[in-house]
């Protein structure tokens, strides 16, 4: 199956019904059908003046391949006219703090040049993203002019347990704010829910539909544990898959984005790992099957100054299992950057915990780039020499070296190079550095044969 955010393709106008005054005390988990059917009603009205309706637009621009759009050749070749359109986006958000703070998701809002958010009570606000990040796919923007809105308090995520009560409450296909109820169907799901995303999401049950996207998930004590992000289906409705990114990472979002953070800062682990099922237990000679073992490590990776080498297993972070690789990379995106965390783990063959202080990438304060001049196809591309930053960003392989595009005008867009793209071999000359790029950039041919490293496979451009 096939995983779909919940983003509504058409704008569809609306008016949200009004609410009654939220009840002084949310009763607590009720303990009959009963009970149930008359429970949901207090919750509702607790938490449903906090999520909003967003109508966002960006411009886009697209350019006609002379290969009619066939997927193999378009991820290779972008040239051919460009034009511009309006895309349109429906989706829900958050609101987390009186003074206008709303979450979302990024494929929300995180691109939009155009926010008009609306509240239950019909108020309408411009919005302005004041953080985003694709891989986390959260958005948080800021209302212009807002003050005393109704704020929905985050619950501890990890707190959840299978089974827990559930609402889901958001705009679907734009026809008003929508409840539905579930519950929580798992934890710390990754892969199944958005590959390359930031792991351990919360599933529920609670139906979800396009439109949702950017909504609450809710306890029965009216809290937020989690942004609704989601779904697995075939139909692109709602099978009873859902998925949410937990409070904890929206916490430490939201936490930056006050502190005015221009992006999101993640600290940085430097390993890549394998979970350990069954058969890597035994060989490793585990008791059972637990956490994730390293398989790769960076020589600046803060796990190497611990003295850990490929083979050692991490087992839990402050107490919490670490249960896949995207959980080890979530449990570190929910701390700050200069916290210290305890790390229990085998080194060596044996248990050990320690403190681990975590720190960003190496690079990732400033990224020293060349913007390449030249009379050939090179010119107007901007290059940069690797670095842990540039790793992490673009997904590289740990021992990656030499020189990667971070960005491309004039000529040089005519390439159909991706930011990401490692610049292997120009003319023969192998490219070490960004000057050896520049150096080579300069030469007065007719002829050029370029390779590259995309995603591990080499492609090789002939010009001329």
């Amino acid at each position: 199956m096939v995983p779909r955010t919940l983003i509504a393709a058409t704008l569809v106008f609306f008016v949200a019904n009004p609410l009654q005054p939220a009840f002084a005390e949310v009763p607590q988990v009720p303990a009959s059908r009963a009970e149930v059917q008359l429970s949901f009603a207090p919750v509702v009205k607790e938490t449903a003046p906090s999520v909003v309706n967003i109508y966002a637009s960006r411009v886009v621009e697209e350019r006609l391949s002379p290969f009619a759009g066939d997927p193999f050749f378009s991820q290779f070749f972008n040239s051919g006219p460009a034009r511009q359109r309006v895309q349109r986006s429906l989706g829900s958000g958050v609101i987390v703090s009186g003074d206008g703070l709303v979450v979302s998701n990024f494929h929300v809002v995180g691109e939009a040049s155009d926010i008009r958010v609306v509240l239950a009570d019909k108020r309408e606000y411009k919005g302005t993203v004041v953080l985003a990040d694709k891989n986390a796919d959260l958005a948080v923007v800021r209302l212009e002019g807002a003050a005393d809105l109704p704020a929905l308090p985050l619950a501890d995520s990890d707190a959840l347990e299978v089974g827990d009560l559930t609402l889901a409450i958001g705009n679907p296909f734009g026809v008003g704010q929508t409840v539905s109820s579930g519950i929580v169907s798992g934890l710390s799901r990754s892969g199944s829910a958005i590959p390359g995303g930031a792991g351990s999401y919360i599933q529920t049950d609670a139906a979800i539909n396009p439109g949702n996207s950017g909504g609450a998930l809710v306890d029965m004590s009216g809290r937020l544990i989690g942004i609704n992000t989601s779904i697995l289906s075939r139909s692109g409705g709602s099978n009873g898959i859902g998925f949410a990114i937990p409070s904890n990472l929206v916490r430490e979002f939201t936490r930056q984005a006050e502190a005015g953070e221009s992006r999101f800062l993640r600290p940085w682990a430097g390993v890549s790992t394998q979970a350990v099922d069954e058969a890597v237990g035994e060989a490793l000679g585990l008791e059972r099957p637990e956490g994730v073992v390293l398989a790769e490590l960076h020589p600046q990776s803060p796990f190497a100054d611990l003295g850990f080498a490929p083979g050692d297993v991490l087992l839990e972070l402050d107490g919490q299992p670490i249960l896949s690789p995207s959980d080890l990379d979530y449990r570190l995106s929910i701390s700050p950057l200069g916290a210290t965390v305890k790390l229990s783990a085998i080194r060596a063959g044996e248990p050990v915990v320690l403190d681990l202080t975590l720190i960003p990438a190496p690079g990732a304060d400033a990224t020293e780039t060349v913007e390449i001049r030249s009379p050939g196809p090179l010119d107007g591309l901007t290059v940069a020499d690797v670095t842990p930053a540039l790793i992490e960003q673009y997904g590289l392989p740990l021992s990656a070296t030499g020189v990667v595009m971070v960005d491309a005008q004039g000529v040089a867009t005519r390439l159909g190079l991706h930011p990401g793209d490692q610049i292997v071999e120009v003319n023969g000359t192998e490219i070490s550095s960004s000057q050896d790029l520049a150096g080579v950039a300069r030469q007065k041919i007719g002829r050029w044969l370029i390779t590259l490293n995309r995603g591990g496979r080499l492609l090789r451009l002939r010009i001329g």
